[in-house]
C-alpha cells in the first residue's frame, strides 16, 4: 500500500516538473524582449524604420520575439553601442563603425574615400562586403545588416568655386576620415557632429566633412554656404546593426531564419531611405541659399589621386594585422564600378 502511495508521489512530482519546465519553457519562448538603440532622435525616419523593423520581427516570430527601440542614445552613449551588445546592456543596437576604434580593422574599408555616389549604393556594398569576407572582428556579435550615408563631400561657410579653395581651411571632420581633409591641403579639427552646428556659426571652423543628410539632419544647410560636389573624396559614413551573440543563440532556428530574411529587406530599406534623405537635405539646403559646386571630371580625377595614399595606408594597416586589406580594398573598388 504504501509503495502505491509512494509510486503516485513520484508519478505526481514528475508530472509537476514537466509541467513547470514546460510552462516556463514556452513563457522564455513567448517573452524575449529586446532593447534596439538607435542615435537619432524619435521622429527620425530611421527610428521610425527601426521600430518597424520591430513590428515585422515580433509578427514574423508570432510574438516570440518583441522589440522595444531606445531613441536618442538613452539606452547606450554612441560610443559604447557596440561594447555594450557585446555585454548584453545591449541586445541590439546599430552606430558608427568608427564608434568602436580599433575593434573592427577590417571593415574600416567600408569608410574610405571610394567614390561612394549614394547611401542605397553604400548600403548594399556593407552588407555585401560582410558576407563575402565574414570578418572575425564581428565573431563577438551576431551582424544583422550593415548600412551607411552616402556620399561624403566637404562643405564651406564661405562660397567656394573649386576643391581648390579649401586648402588653408579648418574643417571639421571625425577622426577616421581627417586624412581627407588632410590630403586637400587644409586643417582637420575633429569634434563631435553636434558640436558642427555651433562651431560652424561662430567661425571656429570654416567648414565641415559631411554626408549630404547632415544639411538637413543637423541643419548644416543653414551655416555653410557651398557644396564642393567632388566624388574623388567620397566616403561612407559605414555603420552596423547588431545583436547579443547569446540572446540570438536563444532563438530558435526557424525564428533566426524569419529575422535573416527581414534583415535582407530592412538593408534595402535604409539604403533607400539614406538616398531619400539626402535629395531631402540637398533640397533643403538649396532653399537656405547654398550652392552646389560640381568639380570637373579632371579635378575629379586629381582628387582620385590625393586619396591614393590614404587607401595605400588602410593596406598597410590591415597586413600588418594578418588582415586581407587589399582583397577588400579591390571588392569594394570593384563593387561601386559594377553597381552605379
Amino acid at each position: 500500500m504504501k509503495r502505491g502511495y509512494v509510486l503516485i508521489g513520484i508519478v505526481m512530482v514528475v508530472a509537476l516538473t514537466l509541467s513547470l519546465a514546460s510552462t516556463l519553457a514556452f513563457a522564455q519562448e513567448k517573452t524575449m524582449k529586446l532593447r534596439l538603440s538607435v542615435m537619432w532622435p524619435p521622429q527620425h525616419p530611421h527610428t521610425k524604420l527601426f521600430d518597424q523593423w520591430g513590428k515585422d520581427v515580433e509578427k514574423a516570430t508570432g510574438g516570440r520575439v518583441s522589440v522595444t527601440v531606445f531613441a536618442s542614445n538613452t539606452l547606450s552613449p554612441p560610443m559604447q553601442v557596440y561594447d555594450n551588445t557585446v555585454k548584453g546592456v545591449v541586445d541590439v543596437g546599430t552606430a558608427l563603425l568608427a564608434y568602436a576604434p580599433g575593434r573592427l580593422p577590417l571593415s574600416e574599408v567600408l569608410q574610405l574615400p571610394l567614390g561612394y555616389k549614394n547611401g542605397y549604393q553604400g548600403s548594399k556594398l556593407a552588407n555585401e562586403y560582410y558576407k563575402k569576407f565574414r570578418p572575425k572582428e564581428f565573431d563577438d556579435v551576431k551582424v544583422l545588416f550593415l548600412h551607411g550615408a552616402a556620399p561624403g563631400f566637404i562643405f564651406t561657410k564661405k562660397v567656394a568655386k573649386s576643391t581648390e579653395d579649401v586648402k588653408g581651411l579648418r574643417i571639421r571632420a571625425n577622426a577616421e576620415n581627417a586624412d581627407i581633409v588632410k590630403a586637400l591641403g587644409a586643417s582637420p579639427v575633429t569634434m563631435p557632429v553636434t558640436e558642427a552646428y555651433d562651431a560652424l556659426s561662430r567661425g571656429v571652423v570654416d567648414g565641415t566633412l559631411f554626408p549630404l543628410e547632415a544639411l538637413q539632419g543637423f541643419k548644416i544647410g543653414e551655416v555653410v554656404k557651398t557644396v564642393i560636389e567632388n566624388y574623388g573624396v567620397s566616403y561612407l559614413t559605414s555603420q552596423f546593426v547588431v545583436m547579443n551573440k547569446a540572446k540570438w543563440n536563444q532563438l530558435s532556428p526557424a525564428d533566426q531564419a524569419a529575422i535573416e530574411k527581414i534583415n535582407e529587406e530592412y538593408n534595402d530599406k535604409i539604403g533607400k531611405q539614406w538616398a531619400d534623405l539626402d535629395n531631402k537635405a540637398k533640397e533643403f539646403a538649396k532653399s537656405k541659399g547654398v550652392t552646389f559646386v560640381t568639380v570637373s571630371k579632371e579635378e575629379e580625377a586629381a582628387t582620385v589621386q590625393k586619396m591614393r595614399p590614404i587607401l595605400d595606408a588602410y593596406v598597410k594597416m590591415a597586413k600588418s594585422k594578418g588582415l586581407p586589406g587589399d582583397e577588400a580594398l579591390k571588392f569594394c573598388q570593384d563593387y561601386l564600378k559594377t553597381h552605379q
